[in-house]
C-alpha cells in the first residue's frame, strides 16, 4: 500500500452524526477533545452519518489541529441530495437522530465517486482525505458497485487526490471481491473479524496479505455485544437479535475473562491486532468519558496465557 502511516486506534465518527440519539456541537466537540488529548490521530467518517453532519462536526475540529498530524478517512457510494418530502422528520429509520431535508442515492460510478468527494472535503472544510473507502456496496449493488466504484477510487489514488483507498463493509464476499481486484489499499471490515466471531480471518485476511492490504477492524464490540463485562442477550446487534452462537461464544468468553481478571471490552479491542494483516481498530464513543475508557482499555495488558486459553477453548477462529 501507499507509504502511509496508520496509527494502531482510531476513532469511527459514526456518533458525531447522531447515531441514536442527538448529541449537541458542544459534546460532540468535547469527545474529538478527549480523543485528541488522549493520542488518537486517527478519524473515520461518512456522509452517511447523520446526513452529513459527522464530516461536519469532525471537519470543524480537525481544522483546528495541524494537517500533518493526524490521519482522516472518509467514504463514498452514498451522495446526498434533496429530500423535500422529508421536510419535518427526522432520518430515524437510518438510526440518525438529524432532519431529513437530504436523502442518500447509491452512486458508485467514477462521476458519483468524484462528486462524492469534492462534496465531504466541503463539509469537512478541508482540501485532501488521507483515506477513501467504498461504502457498504453489499446494500445495493454490491457487483456492479465494486467493479466500478473501486477503480474509480484507485484513479483517485493515482492521480494523488488521496494517499489510499479500499472498502468499507461487513459483508465478507464484498470485502474479498475487493481485495482480490488487486486495487485495495486498506479495507474496513465491521463486525466480521471480532472476539466472538472472524469469518473475514478465512478467506479474508489471509487474501489481504497475500496483496499487501492492510485491514482497519471496525464494529469490534459487535454492537455492544462485547462492550460490558456480560453480554446481554438482548442487547443490539447489527440488524436484530443476537445469533445463538455468537452470545454463547461471548458468555464462554467472558468466563475465561472473568478468571484472568481481563476486561471483556479491552480483550476485543485489542484481539483483532493479533493478527498480521490488521493495522488499526476503530472504535466509537458517544461521551468523553467513552473515548478515554477505550484508549485506557486498548493499553491495558493482558497476558499471553489468555489468548492461548482462548485457543485452547476453540473460542478463536
Amino acid at each position: 500500500m501507499p507509504d502511509l502511516l496508520v496509527p494502531r486506534l482510531a476513532y469511527g465518527a459514526a456518533n458525531l452524526g447522531n447515531l441514536y440519539r442527538e448529541l449537541s456541537d458542544e459534546e460532540a466537540w468535547a469527545i474529538l477533545d478527549a480523543a485528541w488529548e488522549h493520542g488518537v490521530r486517527f478519524y473515520d467518517t461518512a456522509p452517511h452519518y447523520g446526513l452529513g453532519l459527522s464530516e461536519r462536526r469532525l471537519g470543524a475540529f480537525l481544522r483546528t489541529k495541524p494537517r500533518d498530524e493526524y490521519v482522516l478517512s472518509t467514504k463514498v457510494g452514498r451522495l446526498l441530495v434533496p429530500n423535500p418530502a422529508g421536510e419535518g422528520a427526522l432520518d430515524t429509520d437510518n438510526d440518525f437522530v438529524v432532519p431529513a431535508t437530504l436523502r442518500r442515492e447509491w452512486d458508485a460510478s467514477e462521476a458519483g465517486v468524484r462528486r462524492s468527494l469534492d462534496e465531504s472535503l466541503e463539509r469537512l472544510g478541508l482540501d485532501h482525505v488521507d483515506v477513501l473507502y467504498l461504502h457498504d456496496p453489499e446494500r445495493n449493488d454490491p457487483e456492479s458497485g465494486i467493479s466500478e466504484g473501486i477503480p474509480a477510487l484507485a484513479a483517485l489514488r493515482d492521480e494523488g487526490l488521496v494517499g489510499a483507498v479500499g472498502i468499507g463493509s461487513m459483508d465478507v464476499a464484498a470485502l474479498l471481491a475487493a481485495v482480490r481486484t488487486g486495487l485495495t489499499d486498506l479495507i474496513m471490515i465491521a463486525g466480521r473479524y471480532t472476539l466472538a466471531e472472524q469469518p473475514a480471518g478465512e478467506e479474508v485476511l489471509p487474501a489481504c496479505l497475500e496483496h499487501g492490504v492492510g485491514v482497519v477492524a471496525a464494529s469490534v464490540f459487535n454492537s455492544g455485544l462485547l462492550a460490558r463485562a456480560v453480554p446481554d442477550r438482548d442487547g443490539r446487534y447489527e440488524y436484530g437479535a443476537v445469533p445463538p452462537e455468537v452470545f454463547d461464544r461471548a458468555v464462554d468468553i467472558a468466563e475465561i475473562c472473568r478468571r484472568f481478571e481481563v476486561e471483556l471490552p479491552a480483550a476485543a479491542l485489542q484481539f483483532p491486532l493479533r493478527h498480521p494483516a490488521v493495522r488499526t481498530v476503530a472504535v466509537g464513543a458517544s461521551r468523553p468519558e467513552q473515548m478515554i475508557q477505550n484508549v485506557e482499555r486498548f493499553e491495558a495488558p493482558i497476558p499471553e496465557t489468555f489468548w492461548t486459553e482462548l485457543r485452547t477453548r476453540g473460542l478463536l477462529g
